[in-house]
């Protein structure tokens, strides 16, 4: 049997935090030797995290050492690098950043390695022998897995069409105008418009695929993503998941259209192909990215639905963990969905 892997979360009172713990607590291979929050400390973490009582005797602390084998960070954005550069960690820990710190190439440097983004989907061999992962955005997430087969084969149109839904978890903990139940409740609205930040890592993925998708140009990364790929995000009225819809022109025929995800998708356990339609429910709780290929005309439409706590987030950080150390990347995360 092998040894436990020693784990260490910090901002493990926040919403990525409290998944992470829920798959955690049960993952047989991981000891938590601490779960970090400042503003907890000396709390049962199911003083916060209601429904982990009965699972769990764990305190929150304000610790923080090296003496672990593998770091998260599920701290606020810009709040990952400041925390590393304020705390200097041991090089022989792995860290994983759930921020958006690290995930682009430009940002990428850390004590003289490279963050390596983690969508195993995309680089799992290379996610293998890293020391450092970025865990890629939820909406990026459910975005890139969509598109990535059709990158794969130069087949992305110069024009990349995406509606997609989020739940009011994807805002994070902290309340604000568009959280709050009595606004979100009954309610959709569009927000960031052909200007959302996830646009940045989408793109530089997709031109890892498929050269020159991403224009060469003076102007910014997101500027010159946001020529290609037309995203409108929306806030939906429930707490977690994302939806999208996405079309592009295309010349593959619906048979070959599934063909072609299927293949691509073969060997990789959390991401399927249906071709019955899809909903939201059938993956929330879970690490599954469920997707519908529908032919309309010269225009393939592809619908992607993930949970944007798990694979969006915490459950693909547990998949890159085990990538990390060796493991089934399903261990721990064998999940049910909600179902109703």
């Amino acid at each position: 049997m092998m040894s436990k892997i020693k784990v260490g979360i910090i901002g493990s009172a926040g919403y990525t935090g409290g998944e992470l713990l829920r798959v955690l607590i049960y993952h047989p291979h991981v000891e938590i030797v601490f779960a970090n929050s400042a503003s907890n400390a000396g709390n049962k973490v199911y003083d916060v995290h209601n429904d982990l009582f009965g699972d769990t005797e764990l305190t929150f602390s304000a610790e923080f050492h090296s003496d672990i084998d593998v770091l998260f960070l599920c701290v606020g954005h810009g709040d990952a690098r400041k925390f590393l550069a304020a705390n200097p960690v041991a090089e022989t820990v792995k860290i994983i950043d759930l921020s958006q710190d690290y995930r682009l190439k430009a940002h990428a440097a850390y004590q003289g390695e490279k963050f390596v983004y983690g969508l195993p989907e995309l680089n799992r061999e290379i996610i293998r022998s890293a020391q450092y992962i970025a865990n890629p955005g939820c909406f990026a997430t459910n975005i890139q897995l969509a598109l990535l087969p059709l990158a794969q084969k130069n087949l992305l149109p110069d024009a990349v069409h995406i509606n997609a839904t989020t739940g009011s978890t994807g805002a994070g903990q902290k309340p604000g105008a568009t959280t709050h139940f009595s606004w979100r409740n009954n309610n959709l609205s569009a927000y960031k418009s052909f200007e959302h930040q996830h646009l940045q890592e989408i793109s530089e993925s997709l031109d890892q695929l498929q050269a020159g998708f991403l224009p060469s140009s003076e102007k910014s990364l997101l500027e010159r993503a946001a020529e290609k790929i037309h995203f409108v995000p929306q806030r939906g009225d429930f707490t977690r998941g994302i939806f999208s819809a996405i079309y592009v022109e295309s010349a593959l025929s619906e048979e070959e259209a599934y063909q072609l995800y299927e293949g691509y998708y073969k060997e990789h356990p959390f991401t399927w192909i249906s071709k019955a339609n899809i909903d939201l429910k059938q993956v929330v709780n879970t690490n599954k990215s469920i997707i519908h290929l529908e032919k309309h005309g010269n225009h393939l439409l592809i619908l992607n639905a993930t949970d944007n706590l798990l694979k969006g987030a915490s459950g693909q950080a547990v998949q890159n963990m085990n990538l990390l150390f060796g493991l089934d990347e399903r261990t721990g995360l064998n999940l049910k969905s909600v179902g109703f």
